[in-house]
């Protein structure tokens, strides 16, 4: 005689459920664009009846930014982590620059791209776009800023410098989609030859320590 036990479904907490369907779409943004983003195509992907993704997002155009600011701000918080106990801001910029050229981030440069140019036609998006920037000036300038605090940059103005390091970084990233084959080889040291510059520090200051990749 056999038996039969009945599974018994887990039934997800609101919360849980919600960044479950916005860390779908973060998924969909960064391989296939944001405008790839659909409360069906969401809900195929996981499974679940379309319904249950509007009940979360009504408007898909909120989670479309959702998901923009979920990947990026995952992408801030593994450049420039906070709190890191034993790195220097000298440290921490170089694996910054390090982990900001090649392959491994230019999926991440695609979205910001993406994200940027969308933004003229959806508010809301345009709204995340400008928080994750604000957010981004406001973490690099507070390590420069640590970094003259403690002796190893000059800046008079730390958030005038971020800025500027910020500007020539999405210059390079806005080659993501046809790559930096056709410039100098230097172009992909513009950005880390900028903060040099920028905080008093000798030239290859930020070469990379650590594997991009």
């Amino acid at each position: 005689m056999t038996s039969s036990v009945q599974r018994k479904r887990i039934r997800k907490s609101p919360d849980d459920r919600r960044a479950e369907i916005v860390g779908a779409a973060a998924t969909v943004a960064l391989t296939e664009g944001l405008e790839c983003i659909t409360l069906r195509r969401i809900a195929d992907q996981l499974a679940v009846r379309p319904g249950l993704i509007s009940h979360y997002f009504p408007a898909v155009e909120d989670l479309v930014a959702e998901a923009f600011g979920s990947a990026a701000t995952a992408e801030l918080e593994s450049l420039l982590p906070v709190g890191a106990p034993d790195a220097s801001p000298l440290d921490l910029l170089t694996d910054f620059f390090a982990r900001t050229t090649g392959p491994a981030y230019d999926d991440m440069s695609r979205l910001w791209l993406n994200a940027r140019h969308l933004s003229r036609y959806r508010p809301v998006l345009r709204e995340r776009v400008l928080t994750q920037e604000h957010l981004w000036r406001g973490r690099l300038s507070s390590v420069v800023q640590d970094g003259v605090d403690r002796g190893q940059f000059r800046a008079e103005d730390a958030l005038l410098a971020a800025v500027r390091i910020l500007v020539v970084i999405d210059g390079l990233a806005g080659h993501a989609n046809t790559g930096l084959g056709n410039h100098p080889s230097a172009a992909t040291r513009f950005a880390a030859a900028t903060a040099e510059r920028e905080l008093g520090l000798p030239e290859g200051t930020f070469t990379p320590t650590v594997d991009p990749a």
